[in-house]
């Protein structure tokens, strides 16, 4: 695979762990970021959600979501990126990014699709 790969996960995640697993059974190759070691800054967030809506980045099983009644009223970007800034477990993961592309959640079989190889 030519396109760099880059795992954003939490080791205290079941599912990233998971996750991450598979990818090395895989044989894939990638840098990884473990969030609690390494937090996302701002310009980091802004920069991989991008373009993209921001729903979909966002861990609707986190308590804040849901104190904030994120689910009827999402956030705009900005107030996404300054919102999962402060409480890093409000990010959905794993993240896995292929170059331009993202896979947010656990979603293997995109993964294994996005990755080329046969799950």
């Amino acid at each position: 695979m030519s396109a760099d790969v880059h795992l954003i996960w939490k080791k205290s995640c079941d599912t990233c762990r998971k996750f991450k697993r598979q990818l090395d059974a895989w044989g894939v190759a990638y840098t990884e970021r473990e969030m609690n070691a390494s937090p996302l800054t701002a310009a980091e967030l802004d920069a991989l959600i991008g373009d993209r809506p921001v729903q979909p980045f966002l861990n609707s099983h986190n308590a804040t979501y849901r104190a904030l009644g994120l689910k009827d009223a999402p956030p705009d970007k900005a107030r996404a990126v300054a919102l999962i800034t402060e409480t890093n477990n409000l990010l959905r993961r794993p993240v896995l990014r292929v170059g331009d592309a993202l896979i947010v959640g656990n979603d293997l079989a995109g993964a294994a699709r996005l990755l080329g190889v046969t799950p």
